[in-house]
């Protein structure tokens, strides 16, 4: 080989890893730093992480969503009611609130499942005994948008809210749920 085609090759080689490096950095999923309590704050306060979520079935079922509280009275229990486009409403979280005042609340799969993709779910045994869940999409999910996240207390008149951002699938998320109905993990029996 020349000494010309080698530097061609070289040149080639490095341009191509390049692009790959280009093309791979949207896909990478950026994520912003975890939100923590603001031990300044006295009253009730909330937080969720992450603040934003896809509506990627994979994406969001694989997403954990954990809302976290303090400021509260202790003992009390808490429910968290997510507000958003078009009046949508869905009930998202509940949790006991400890004697610190603290609580975290873990948004459940079937709250992901049923409330925000509002599809459902069926499962099936394999050969080897192992249960396969399905998620079955039947309509439209919860609109994309800015979300208001109210955490109410049960016996006390005390609450506190936070944004969530729901954004459309990406086209790597889309690729994902493409991937899943492949396998068998997702049926999409809404009309086209």
């Amino acid at each position: 080989m020349s000494e010309t085609q080698k530097k061609r090759s070289l040149k080639l080689f490095l341009i191509g890893g390049l692009l790959i490096l280009v093309g791979l950095f949207p896909l990478s999923g950026c994520t912003s730093a975890l939100k923590t309590l603001n031990p300044a704050v006295s009253g009730p306060q909330l937080i969720v992480n992450p603040e934003k979520i896809s509506l990627g079935v994979a994406k969001l079922t694989k997403t954990p969503i954990v809302f976290e509280g303090s400021g509260f009275k202790p003992q009390d229990s808490v429910f968290i009611k997510l507000t958003g486009p078009g009046n949508t409403e869905v009930v998202a979280a509940g949790g006991k609130i400890g004697p610190d005042g603290k609580f975290k609340a873990k948004v459940e799969d079937l709250v992901k499942v049923a409330g925000i993709l509002k599809a459902s779910v069926r499962s099936e045994y394999a050969d080897d005994g192992k249960q396969k869940v399905i998620v079955v999409l039947t309509q439209p999910p919860i609109p994309a948008g800015t979300y208001t996240a109210t955490a109410t207390s049960m016996l006390s008149d005390q609450s506190a809210e936070t944004k969530l951002m729901i954004t459309k699938p990406s086209a790597f998320d889309r690729f994902k749920d493409w991937l899943g109905k492949l396998l068998g993990k997702i049926e999409d029996k809404r009309s086209k």
